[in-house]
């Protein structure tokens, strides 16, 4: 997705987890600006959370670097996303280099635009007033962006982090703007989907990435052809049917769907949490608690039409 050119670019700056509401903000006055300059809208991110290696303290994310990107051109028409390595090199490097160096002479930024609380560079001595002087400097222009509050409170990816941790979707939702998703090439499972009836997606959650509440969830699924399918989906143990109750597997159930997605690059969006993860006296029982959970995930999706 990167240019590799000395493009102009219009450039957000941010880490980006989740691509929330907040983000949203940025997104929409690169878009601006980049038609007003006839240049590229764009937005840089890095590929693990600089706390990892700043405190040594994994974060756990919302979207990978992938889906991150994936959702700013999807819903904010950024085209060109750079996902900056963070590593010793970036971590040390002196703010001003960074503007001057990275931004605009590799990326050949033109304006940037920032949140009001952003920080960069080496023991993030970079700030919105420092940069913004910078720019002008530079003879380039910058905009900061105040919080963006919603329902009382500014929106953060740590509040939508335990919203997800609990399984409060909905809500998570709301604050994201969008659903919370998850992008996997589907693998094979226990083919516990033919036994009940349904055909089934196992995905992976990425390393680093956060893992919803455990449970079952009404979700939709996006294949590679554009049709999508609502599905019921459980995150956690499967315990009724899992010889290896330490592997977390998120398994989809689609309905009105028939067919192997073996293979596949699909999107999961989840919608609601439906029920906690239970262990059923066995096969007869799952299948009764599923057929409940997809009635209850077509009334759902019925619902918002």
């Amino acid at each position: 997705m990167e240019l590799h050119t000395n493009t102009r670019q219009v450039i957000a700056l941010g880490f980006f987890d989740g691509v929330h509401n907040g983000h949203a903000a940025l997104l929409r006055r690169v878009a601006l600006r980049a038609q007003e300059l006839g240049a590229v809208p764009s937005a840089v991110t890095f590929d693990m959370h600089p706390e990892n290696l700043i405190l040594k303290q994994p974060v756990p994310l919302l979207t990978s670097p992938a889906d991150r990107a994936e959702l700013m051109c999807r819903l904010y028409g950024i085209r060109d996303v750079i996902v900056a390595r963070f590593d010793q090199n970036m971590m040390h490097m002196p703010w001003r280099q960074f503007v001057t160096d990275y931004l605009v002479e590799q990326h050949g930024a033109v304006h940037l635009v920032a949140g009001h609380d952003f920080h960069f560079g080496y023991k993030g001595e970079g700030d919105p007033q420092r940069l913004q002087e910078l720019c002008r400097e530079l003879g380039i222009g910058c905009d900061i962006i105040p919080p963006v509050y919603q329902e009382g409170r500014i929106i953060s990816s740590t509040y939508i982090r335990t919203l997800i941790a609990q399984g409060e979707m909905e809500t998570a939702n709301r604050f994201l703007g969008h659903p919370h998703s998850l992008t996997d090439t589907v693998s094979h499972g226990r083919k516990l989907g033919s036994t009940l009836g349904f055909p089934t997606v196992n995905l992976h959650v990425p390393s680093g990435v956060i893992v919803p509440a455990f449970g079952v969830y009404a979700t939709r699924v996006y294949l590679e052809d554009g049709h999508s399918y609502a599905a019921v989906t459980n995150v956690g143990m499967r315990p009724t049917v899992n010889d290896d109750p330490s592997k977390v597997t998120v398994e989809g159930f689609l309905l009105d769907f028939d067919g192997d997605l073996y293979g596949q690059t699909v999107r999961m969006e989840f919608y609601r949490f439906l029920r906690p993860e239970r262990k059923f006296a066995g096969l007869d029982e799952l299948r009764a608690a599923v057929m409940e959970n997809a009635r209850q995930t077509r009334a759902y999706f019925a619902e918002q039409g």
